[in-house]
């Protein structure tokens, strides 16, 4: 049995900044989300709800939880618009207070240690089903210093069913645990490659992704002249895959080529 260390070299660690925001809005790829000062998380919900018998209390009950955030931005994506309720009605013109559309949004915070500071890890943080209600702002005067104007938004969530856990609107990945494969896969969805574009996984298949083995991607001959892979995929549509003994073609130039 080994004793308590306190302090003990590299496991002082400490989470900072936030950059990587990608936004995305149902039927438009992901788009990077430039000028993102700041998201402050703020769940609501989840105090106890005691129940009592004869004078006694008998039961201690969390009451649910809900995702809420502001984000903060000197800047958001064209795309947004749409979400904060700005209906683009000719080039150049828009109408605001229109219905606004929900939107899921991706994230990174650092992961620093006293060893090795900002560079131990980071942690991909996954929003889904948010609705955007956009702060007050105030347009001032400008003076011989540029102040740029400061935007912020109230986010409220609707969490999606998530099986086998209790519906939850955000995911937090964990590079330092997760491997270089799985944070690899995931990244090629959240920001896409140069044959995919960017999307926000679906949470059936970050389960999947995460549930499966940790296993290189591995294409061998069948003896027969065809091939068989193993490991993990990530298709041209975002789809996470698992491959076991798939049919896999050998292209001209070297490539393989897989049915899934």
């Amino acid at each position: 049995m080994a004793k308590l260390v306190w302090g003990a070299a590299g496991e002082r660690t400490f989470e900072a900044g936030v950059d990587r925001g990608v936004l995305y809005v149902p039927g438009f790829s992901g788009v990077a989300w430039n000028g993102l000062k700041s998201v402050k998380e703020a769940p609501s919900g989840g105090d106890p709800q005691p129940y009592y018998l004869d004078g006694t209390k008998y039961a201690n009950v969390a009451a649910a939880e809900e995702f809420n955030a502001t984000l903060e931005a000197f800047s958001s994506p064209p795309e947004f618009a749409l979400c904060e309720g700005n209906l683009r009605l000719a080039a150049g013109l828009f109408a605001t207070q229109q219905p606004r559309k929900p939107f899921g949004f991706s994230y990174r915070s650092k992961i620093g240690n006293d060893v090795i500071g900002l560079n131990s890890g980071y942690k991909l943080h996954l929003v889904y089903n948010a609705l955007a209600a956009p702060s007050g702002r105030d347009n001032n005067s400008t003076s011989n210093t540029i102040d740029p104007l400061g935007l912020s938004w109230n986010i409220s969530t609707r969490p999606p069913i998530a099986p086998g856990i209790k519906p939850t609107s955000h995911f937090v990945v964990s590079s330092i645990e997760a491997g270089t494969q799985k944070m690899q896969a995931l990244e090629e969805i959240l920001y896409g490659t140069t044959t995919s574009a960017p999307s926000l996984i679906s949470v059936s298949d970050l389960l999947v992704l995460f549930a499966a083995p940790d296993l290189p991607l591995n294409i061998t001959e069948d003896g027969v002249g065809g091939y068989t892979a193993e490991g993990l995929g990530v298709s041209t549509d975002g789809n996470v895959f698992a491959l076991d003994d798939s049919a896999v073609t050998s292209n001209p130039d070297g490539t393989f080529s897989i049915s899934y």
